[in-house]
């Protein structure tokens, strides 16, 4: 009998038909937990009535924090590259979460390995109050096994996402000063239609943000040529936000007709996590202890992870499938957030304890200076292969290795 058939069995059994090592189960909430996270969503949903207890344990599990339009909307601030694994699902997780710019090859006091191998148990979508930068709260199990995996993982399908319209804009330095000028097409696919009998077209759009905070817009239809704009209210948005020319803001519109509004950064800026969640002293000694703790005696921890910044926690199978590609000195590659184009210059360990590690494994140099700090180590599952000019309509990418 494999897991999830062995998970379903112990839910429908009563305490005097369990075996004993089912009873040790049943009675673990830990270990149950991780049976039940690998259940289909719509048995964890049919599982909810069996009682209060389990309505409790199978909602922490499936939660994700917030409505399907809240993470739709988290997701579409986050960016389309950034990949939020589901809960169940096997991941590796590094045990020193630490920026790029804050990280040391030294400072391993508890003499972690580079990688724990972990399920997720719950996911919590936030975002900072001050920026709006989005992360997430994950909780995760260490796997009793932590060998190097070598085979993938099978999933059941994602679930299918909810059905609305929606838009993101890159605004210019005329959108942040005089109104925000909406693209005529965009405006009638995503926003409440305007009633073109008025003289002068107007109406009130009430917009949540990842805070729940309600903004008002007045969309007009008016100027020369005739435009889309949202006017009064969004002067107010834009210097809350803090927004500049080069940010994007983005419009969803539910099933219901509820907007909701969000935005993402042009690049990221430095801010620090939210005192309640880590502090400097933490991010060094508070992380590390509870990680180790955790992976001692086989008990959930909680990371916050900002998927923009530096990727800590990666999926298996995204991980098997990036370490499976060859690297070597002098290859061109992409950074998958930044969007521009780095060189391969060395190929090491990040440490001496940390032999043969993927993780920060790359050291790359940058085709282009910036004015923001930017990592001269990535991972190999946080960058893509260039893919160059066509040439008779076929894509030519970086050339193989020679054998």
């Amino acid at each position: 009998m494999n897991e999830e058939a062995r998970g379903k069995a112990i839910l429908k059994a009563t305490p005097s038909e369990l075996a004993p090592a089912e009873e040790i189960i049943a009675g673990n909430v830990v270990l149950l937990t991780k049976i039940l996270a690998r259940l289909p969503r719509k048995s964890i949903a049919r599982f909810k009535s069996v009682s209060k207890h389990w309505l409790s344990l199978l909602s922490s599990i499936a939660g994700c924090g917030g409505d399907d339009l809240y993470k739709e909307l988290w997701k579409a601030c986050a960016g389309p590259l950034v990949d939020i694994p589901r809960v169940g699902e096997r991941v590796l997780e590094a045990s020193t979460n630490v920026e790029p710019n804050q990280r040391s090859p030294l400072f391993n006091p508890l003499n972690l390995p580079s990688q724990i191998i972990c399920i997720v148990m719950d996911i919590q979508l936030r975002a900072e109050r001050d920026t709006d930068e989005v992360y997430a709260v994950i909780t995760l199990l260490p796997e009793q096994d932590q060998s190097e995996p070598t085979s993938p993982d099978s999933y059941p399908p994602e679930p299918l996402t909810p059905m609305l319209k929606s838009f993101c804009k890159v605004l210019t330095a005329s959108d942040t000063i005089s109104g925000f000028t909406v693209p005529q097409r965009l405006a009638n696919e995503c926003l409440p239609a305007l009633d073109m009998n008025q003289q002068s077209p107007m109406q009130e759009l009430i917009a949540k943000d990842l805070h729940g905070a309600e903004w008002r817009f007045k969309h007009i239809f008016r100027g020369q040529p005739k435009r889309h704009m949202l006017a009064t209210g969004w002067s107010r948005f834009v210097s809350s936000k803090r927004l500049v020319a080069g940010d994007s803001v983005v419009f969803l519109r539910g099933e219901n007709g509820e907007l909701r509004v969000g935005v993402r950064r042009a690049a990221h800026r430095q801010s620090t996590m939210p005192s309640s969640l880590i502090t400097i002293q933490s991010m060094h000694l508070g992380l590390p202890a509870a990680t180790s703790q955790a992976l001692a005696h086989q008990t959930i921890f909680t990371v916050p992870n900002k998927p923009r910044m530096s990727e800590f926690i990666v999926g298996l199978n995204k991980y098997l499938d990036a370490v499976n590609n060859r690297f070597r000195v002098g290859r061109r590659f992409k950074m998958r957030f930044a969007g521009e184009d780095c060189t391969i210059v060395g190929v090491e360990d990040l440490s001496a304890h940390w032999e043969n590690s993927k993780w920060w494994s790359l050291r790359v140099q940058w085709d282009k200076a910036a004015s923001i700090s930017r990592p001269d180590r990535v991972s190999p599952w946080e960058i893509e292969p260039i893919t160059c000019t066509l040439l008779f309509g076929v894509a030519l990418r970086n050339p193989p290795d020679a054998r």
